[in-house]
């Protein structure tokens, strides 16, 4: 299961909002590009990032900070945030950018969406981010009245590469992944999907590898990592690829002998 570290950009900081809220922010880093290099350093083989001005504004803000990562770290990198115009999605890509997450407008333009993922094939990543099980949209500003399981088979009949599924009321929180609403996606959906929000110790990651075989691919993990409550290196160790469980015991000769 891939662990991927989240860089939230606010006015070109690396900061984690509480619950999504912009007024309840912490700042991390004034140089998300250290952070970016950090994180890839400890091991992490994908980074997550979120243009909160964008999300807010409706296009890409934090363009400087983003192309400063990109030229950075030589991992693939996911971007959400204002990507809300076909404009948006190419600007991104033409920094090297592997995959782009689409919110907003997959609620409220999915012919658009569906336009995008067939002239950016597996490049097209779609962010659910729910409040009370209804798709927040807006930079989590707004909540409509649709249902984030219907809105992600929608999604995987218009060609999504994958799912990224976020519970508000835990992101930034520090209590858990929201496990019932995963099971309940994962069984509704063939994509991936990737689990966010909540993620606070080595125990929930490995909760969430009782998922991994209904389609939970990897986790984003922002808050944890900065206050140091999870160790990058590990997280990999306990749920990444050659993770420990996985490692047969040594018991003094080999089967293969």
């Amino acid at each position: 299961m891939d662990v991927i570290p989240a860089i939230d950009l606010l006015e070109g900081h690396c900061v984690r909002l509480y619950q999504g809220d912009y007024d309840r922010s912490q700042v991390f880093s004034e140089n998300p590009a250290d952070v970016a290099k950090q994180w890839v350093d400890e091991g992490a083989n994908r980074l997550h990032i979120v243009d909160l001005d964008g999300a807010k504004a409706g296009k890409v803000v934090n363009l400087k900070a983003i192309e400063a990562i990109a030229h950075a770290v030589s991992v693939p990198i996911e971007i959400g945030g204002g990507l809300r115009d076909r404009t948006s999605v190419q600007q991104v890509f033409n920094l090297g950018i592997q995959w782009a997450i689409l919110g907003t407008i997959a609620v409220e333009q999915p012919q658009l969406v569906q336009e995008l993922c067939q002239e950016f094939p597996e490049q097209i990543i779609i962010g659910i981010d729910a409040r009370n099980g209804r798709v927040a949209t807006r930079g989590w500003l707004e909540t409509s009245e649709v249902l984030a399981t219907q809105l992600a088979v929608q999604m995987q009949e218009l060609g999504a590469a994958a799912i990224i599924y976020t519970d508000i009321h835990r992101d930034g929180t520090l209590t858990g992944p929201n496990l019932e609403a995963l099971r309940e996606l994962a069984a509704a959906i063939s994509i991936p999907i990737i689990a966010s929000g909540g993620v606070s110790s080595l125990t929930d990651l490995l909760s969430l590898l009782a998922l991994e075989p209904q389609g939970v691919s990897g986790v984003i993990v922002g808050r944890a990592l900065y206050t140091g409550d999870i160790l990058l290196q590990e997280a990999l160790r306990a749920i990444g690829p050659g993770r420990i469980q996985d490692i047969p015991p040594n018991l003094g000769f080999s089967s293969f002998a």
